[in-house]
């Protein structure tokens, strides 16, 4: 397991305009299994999930983001895989609401060693409370 540092960075686009939502440095833990990288992290105040715990896992499919811990109601789940649809649950203050993301693009240089960044670009609905596209840029440097 290596020590990383991460830089993940949230963008909401609208009319082709990024506009950046969120930007958090944290450090995580990164390790392989088979032919897959994985990265965990402990969410923060920051990110309002206290409690929580993001996996993610990088193949040669994409990437699955799971968050499990006190934070959340239930567990989430969101694959990325460009040009593919994912539907789920994701877990919201007003519970959870079905979820439906179609990945636009995806770029991953993330290695074993700890180094690279992936970066999404998708859509999202969260049925009856929004729907929009975003960007997901995730650097990952070792310590």
């Amino acid at each position: 397991m290596k020590n990383v540092t991460l830089k993940i960075s949230g963008y909401h686009i609208y009319d082709d305009k990024e506009e950046n939502q969120l930007e958090l440095i944290t450090e995580g833990k990164l390790y392989t299994r088979g032919n897959s990288i994985f990265i965990t992290y402990d969410e923060s105040e920051f990110s309002g999930m206290v409690g929580c715990k993001t996996r993610l896992q990088f193949d040669e499919y994409g990437v699955k983001m799971t968050r499990r811990g006190s934070s959340v109601g239930i567990d989430t789940e969101i694959h990325f895989e460009k040009g593919k649809r994912y539907n789920g649950y994701y877990d919201t203050v007003y519970g959870p609401v079905e979820m439906e993301v179609l990945t636009n693009g995806l770029t991953n240089s993330v290695t074993p060693e700890g180094n690279g960044e992936v970066d999404i670009d998708y859509n999202i609905s969260l049925k009856g409370l929004s729907e929009g596209r975003s960007r997901l840029n995730i650097k990952v440097h070792e310590v």
